[in-house]
């Protein structure tokens, strides 16, 4: 398992140089090596989504593909830097998700509605999304690696060992950026309620 694992490490890293060089197949090349690790983490990522959510981890895979590759030919310095835009533009898709979704309810698709027969609703994962997805930009601003690493294992599930392989930190450090950011946001969170 450790030689595929490397083998896929190795085939990423020489695929991103060829797109860096120029070689307009490399892109076409390298959706099929990511494809599944990325399928898998979209996976992860929508395993913790509210019941009713319409966007399915494929779709995901292939917007953030989109986005990822869109008309120009993309540029990652090597594997890290090509996962950390991958979580971004899931990041940037499940937010957009998040939004267009709220302003429906909050009249989009207005509907007279009787409140006495209605019973107010607590505030949907939608609205945590979009508060921690604030937070996160604040907390960018501080220290972008915590942020980084946040982002990695809260908008595409990643584990502490991969996020840590990913942004190419050791896991020790990966495990003390975490406590930070964690208390970090959990204050911040808190002061976003009050």
């Amino acid at each position: 398992m450790e030689r595929d694992i490397t083998s896929g490490v190795s085939d990423v890293t020489r695929i991103l140089k060829a797109i860096e060089q120029g070689d307009p197949q490399a892109a076409d090349e390298l959706l099929p090596v990511v494809y599944e690790e990325l399928r898998k983490l979209a996976a992860s990522r929508m395993a913790n989504e509210a019941a009713g959510q319409t966007l399915q981890p494929t779709a995901l895979v292939h917007e953030a593909w989109l986005r990822l590759v869109g008309k120009d030919t993309p540029k990652f310095a090597n594997r890290a830097h090509f996962f950390a835009a991958a979580a971004e533009a899931m990041r940037r898709i499940l937010i957009d998700n998040a939004r267009r979704k709220r302003a429906l309810r909050r009249g989009g698709g207005q509907q007279r509605v009787d409140l006495e027969k209605v019973d107010i609703a607590s505030p949907s994962e939608d609205d945590q999304l979009l508060g921690v997805n604030e937070a996160l930009d604040k907390l960018a601003a501080q220290s972008k690696s915590e942020a980084d690493l946040v982002k990695l294992r809260y908008f595409v599930g990643m584990t502490m060992d991969e996020a840590a392989e990913a942004l190419g930190i050791s896991a020790r450090t990966a495990d003390n950026y975490w406590a930070h950011a964690r208390a970090w946001l959990f204050h911040e969170l808190k002061a976003q309620k009050n």
